[in-house]
């Protein structure tokens, strides 16, 4: 009998899943699946059934592709379990014990599984920059965390951030105020349409950050081709991201520093100055490419849980594990 693990990123673009053996390291993956549908979240956070509704036909299919006749170990990295994971905590065991006869489950924070994919299991620091940002860091001891307050509140430095930044400088110019950008406010128009119509297409949106972030690649592309304004928005996104990496990495040692998320593919721009903050910031740091991804993430958790050679700090809402009782 083949006993196996499954690894599961669940984020909001949907669940990508991955089911291997004990004896893995994440390179000798059997079997992948994934569906473009994300996980509901309702009045008791993200729905345990509308996660399970999902995964047990993906994982049926994996295991009669396999050959893993049992699953040992489950790893789900969820984005927004620590605030949001509480029915997950309660009753995701249990239906993977049942379905699968999973006696070791991991809940994980998506911030954690993208540490894990970027660093491995050392000291250090990720940021994560996408639509949004939040830093991660440990000491090996315990897990930290700055930002990823959303929008409204923070994100400090992500996508949302820029685009936001970068409409405000099109509206500075609209208005004939200090600080205008006459090129983001074309980019704007030829995007949007007239600016003044723009706070009726983007506040109604549930979509908003997405909105926002969409403008953030004008920016760079203005910032290219030497607009100061949308120059200095990447700079105060770069001290921003530079910031929240210095608040999570451990001050002693000589801890990694990783950044992953689709903000980098906004190049020169963005990447050079970030560098010059992280330098600034963090000098005692080495600075390293990430590894892998989220998923690579939840699959390196997996592997060392099921060979007993996991070594990161477990964390009630950050990385919360349990051994589910025979019966």
């Amino acid at each position: 009998m083949s006993v196996g693990f499954l690894a599961v990123d669940s984020g909001g673009s949907g669940l990508r899943v991955v089911m291997g053996t004990a004896g893995d390291d994440g390179r000798g993956r059997l079997g992948r699946r994934a569906s473009r549908e994300p996980v509901r979240t309702g009045a008791r956070g993200i729905d345990p059934g509308h996660l399970m509704a999902q995964l047990v036909p993906m994982a049926r299919a994996l295991t009669a592709e396999t050959g893993v006749s049992r699953l040992g170990t489950v790893v789900v990295g969820a984005a927004g379990l620590a605030t949001l994971g509480d029915a997950l905590r309660a009753e995701l065991p249990g239906a993977l014990a049942r379905e699968f006869g999973a006696r070791t489950v991991a809940l994980v924070a998506d911030a954690v599984t993208a540490y894990v994919g970027a660093l491995g299991p050392r000291a250090g620091a990720v940021v994560a920059a996408g639509t949004g940002l939040i830093a991660t860091g440990t000491d090996l001891a315990r897990w930290r965390r700055a930002d990823g307050w959303g929008h409204l509140l923070g994100d400090c430095g992500g996508g949302a951030w820029i685009g936001r930044a970068g409409l405000e400088a099109a509206l500075r110019a609209h208005d004939g105020r200090r600080g205008g950008s006459a090129p983001l406010l074309a980019r704007a128009e030829e995007r949007f349409g007239p600016v003044a119509g723009l706070p009726g297409q983007l506040y109604p949106r549930p979509d908003r950050p997405a909105v926002l972030a969409s403008f953030a690649p004008e920016v760079a592309a203005c910032a290219a081709a030497d607009d100061p304004v949308a120059t200095d928005v990447l700079r105060a996104a770069a001290a921003h991201m530079a910031d929240s990496a210095a608040a999570v990495c451990p001050t002693g040692g000589e801890p990694r520093v990783a950044v992953t998320g689709g903000l980098l593919k906004m190049g020169d721009p963005l990447v050079v100055p970030l560098a010059e903050e992280l330098a600034k910031r963090l000098p005692h740091a080495q600075r390293a490419a990430a590894e892998g991804d989220p998923l690579h993430g939840s699959v390196r958790i997996a592997t060392d849980l099921a060979t007993g050679s996991l070594t990161l700090p477990r964390d009630d809402r950050m990385l919360w594990v349990t051994t589910v009782p025979d019966g």
